[in-house]
């Protein structure tokens, strides 16, 4: 009782500390949940129809759809550029399918399991053609060649022998890609031939189609063109501009935020100092393969990009500039150091041998082991005589647990390799000099190889050189010198004045680029400049000039700074005010001359007011006339003329994009040979309703609240 009165005494006390002990817990689990929730944002590589897509996701997507380009196109690895595109393309069919699969579900629409299987059973849809599992001799997708590849996967999976595993879940891999995106268009063509089925035609229509295509018109057309005015001549007001604006506001409608940017890039070039070096390398080069250096030696001491393999290979397998050359070459010759632009080298070329050798060989052969490295050469010597005297090759292969099969060589298979050990080296030799049915018996740092070639295949020329590559590269003193230099031009000048009143004196120029959007891969075309487009988008303010960032292929500064925000909404009035002023300059020039024009009921009484006068045929509705006088298509001239009667005159002065118009319809006939034939009009025109229709993803795109923030990620 007595510490029941105690807490009753000190109740108010303890009821603030609890207060203020809850509260401290629930805005602790506020913090956290803020905390929580700003990470998760962090992570969004983006956002559609309110679903967010995490950089992981993203990343399996990518990585995923590397995989499938890289079978489909027997690829290992791809350049920044490729890289980029497939980026965007994983972003673009993300998108679309997210939007589709959004329409689809408000629509009932999905892809049923017989659906895709009724699909695998006819096997003629283009994506499956580019599956493993096409039968060679029908040409199409064979279901059965994929149950069995599915079977054979399981037990290959359960299987001792990694590699084969390796090789199955490759493509398995890519049949679940092939698959999913098989999904994904039976759904999307479900979807539009939904929206097809509102697109009809009818006879009525399709004649007056017909009509407008085919009736053509010829007339004598009086021309004033807008350019006959100076402009300084039209007075224009600011409240003019400002109603114009407002009336074609639409057309400056922006549904993505873009930027504007002045920037300042240097390009490291080697100076005079390092081409001489360079060369000085390779004339050193030169010497010693005159001499008789070792050309293996020579080549790597010369840092050269050609590795030297000192084996027969064909043009091929040579860069472009040395191949040129090596036919006028004599064995034995060494050239002069020459320069090659195009990839920016300095070159030295020994042609060391030049034969007549085949470019495939189809050959077989008898792997030889043993216990002790006596006995296998002792073995490989009986066998090898054996051979010789007639014996069996099939027998003896299976003696030794092996089947003798024949295989192929091509000099594709090997002539573009960076090195190659001397047994290998031992080996090719051998196969690219051995006649048909020759035998050889080849000892290796690890036994014996006895061997045979069968057949030899396109006879090509095959050379020995050894090249000397050297890339015409800056030296890392001229690097520290131009960075340097370009970095105390950005801390001595951190306005956009200061850069643009100093950079002529550090002899840079300050360049502009408009409307960089985020979801561009780099900025002003320069590589790697991510973390510039990430300073650009997520930490700029306007007026603020960038930190300096080393870019390109390590050879490119760049200071970037944020000139202006174009916000999504509707352009300002001031960044469209000269578009505006040009369509207000243009009106006014049409209402002059529409003014000149008042009164005139015939061609020649224009002509008499300083219209030039041609004649203009086959004249369509469906197609705008090209006016020469003007230099500009029409429409609403061929519109003029479809509804003005032939012989007449149009009494109307035409507003055309470059002039103002007036003309006389001198004939009208239906062209040479056409046909009216309804059903395959209507089938015509539904086939253009259907165009016109599948702009639909560019309206649901609009309003699916895309959120591309690729850029802090990729």
């Amino acid at each position: 009782m007595a510490a029941l009165g105690t807490i009753r005494k000190r109740g108010v006390t303890l009821i603030i500390i609890i207060g203020l002990g809850l509260f401290a817990f629930i805005a602790e689990e506020m913090f956290r949940s803020c905390e929580a929730t700003n990470n998760e944002k962090r992570l969004r590589v983006g956002e559609v129809l309110g679903e967010s897509l995490s950089v992981q996701d993203f990343q399996n997507l990518l990585d995923e759809y590397q995989e499938f380009v890289k079978v489909t196109q027997g690829r290992d690895n791809f350049t920044e550029d490729e890289l980029n595109q497939l980026k965007d393309q994983v972003w673009r069919t993300y998108v679309n399918n997210a939007i589709v699969e959004g329409e689809a579900e408000k629509l009932g629409l999905t892809v049923t399991k017989e659906e895709l299987q009724n699909v695998l059973r006819e096997g003629t849809n283009p994506l499956l053609l580019q599956t493993p599992f096409v039968n060679q001799q029908t040409r199409r997708f064979d279901a059965s060649l994929l149950t069995k590849f599915l079977d054979d996967y399981k037990k290959v999976q359960a299987g001792q022998n990694p590699e084969a595993a390796e090789q199955y879940r490759t493509i398995y891999k890519y049949w679940q890609f092939m698959e999913k995106s098989l999904r994904q268009q039976l759904l999307a063509m479900k979807y539009q031939t939904l929206i097809s089925g509102c697109m009809l035609s009818n006879p009525i229509s399709a004649k007056m189609a017909f009509e407008d295509q085919n009736t053509e018109s010829g007339i004598v057309l009086a021309s004033m063109s807008y350019s006959s005015i100076n402009d300084n001549d039209v007075k224009v007001s600011d409240a003019e501009l400002k109603a114009k604006y407002e009336e074609q506001k639409e057309m400056y409608r922006q549904y993505v935020e873009s930027r504007d940017i002045k920037y300042v890039e240097f390009q490291v070039l080697p100076s005079a100092a390092d081409r001489k070096a360079i060369l000085a390398t390779v004339t050193d080069a030169q010497k010693k393969l005159e001499a008789g250096t070792s050309p293996a030696e020579v080549v790597r001491k010369a840092q050269s990009q050609y590795a030297y393999l000192g084996l027969p290979v064909t043009r091929n397998a040579f860069p472009s500039d040395i191949a040129a050359k090596l036919d006028s070459m004599s064995v034995g010759q060494t050239t002069s150091p020459f320069e090659t632009k195009s990839d920016n080298t300095l070159n030295v070329i020994k042609l060391i041998s030049k034969s007549q050798m085949p470019d495939s060989v189809e050959y077989r052969q008898i792997q030889i082991v043993g216990q002790t490295m006596d006995e296998i050469r002792k073995r490989a010597d009986s066998v090898y005589v054996a051979l010789k005297g007639g014996a069996n090759f099939d027998s003896i292969a299976a003696k030794y647990g092996q089947n003798g099969t024949t295989q192929w060589l091509t000099s594709a298979m090997y002539e573009n390799s960076q090195s190659i050990d001397a047994d290998s080296k031992k080996y090719l030799e051998t196969l690219g000099t051995l006649g048909e049915n020759e035998l050889a018996n080849v000892e290796f740092m690890q036994g014996n190889v006895i061997v045979q070639v069968v057949s030899r295949r396109a006879m090509v020329e095959k050379y020995v050189a050894a090249v000397v590559k050297h890339t015409i590269d800056f030296s890392k003193d001229t690097y520290s010198a131009a960075y340097n230099k370009f970095s105390q031009f950005v801390s001595a000048n951190q306005t956009i004045e200061a850069m643009e009143k100093n950079a002529a004196k550090f002899g840079y120029r300050v360049l502009e680029r408009r409307d960089i959007f985020n979801s561009e891969h780099n900025v002003a075309g320069i590589g790697s400049t991510d973390d510039a487009m990430k300073w650009i988008f997520d930490e700029a303010e306007v007026g603020k000039v960038s930190p300096l960032y080393e870019c390109g292929e390590n050879d490119h500064l760049l200071v970037v700074a944020l000139t202006k925000v174009h916000p999504v909404g509707y352009r300002a009035f001031d960044d469209v005010k000269d578009v505006v002023k040009a369509d207000v300059v243009r009106d006014k020039k049409y209402e002059m001359l529409k003014e000149k024009l008042a009164g005139v009921n015939s061609v020649n009484a224009a002509k008499g007011k300083g219209a030039r006068v041609d004649t203009v045929r086959q004249i369509t509705f469906n197609a705008p006339v090209f006016v020469q006088a003007t230099g500009a298509s029409e429409p609403a001239l061929s519109g003029a003329v479809a509804a003005t009667k032939q012989n007449s005159f149009c009494p109307d002065v035409i507003k055309g994009n470059a002039g103002a118009y007036m003309f006389q319809v001198t004939s009208r006939s239906t062209r040479q040979g056409a046909k009216f034939d309804a059903k395959t009009v209507e089938q015509r025109l539904r086939q253009m309703a259907l165009q016109a229709a599948s702009r639909y993803m560019d309206e649901l795109y609009l309003s699916a609240g895309v959120v591309d923030n690729r850029y802090l990620f990729f």
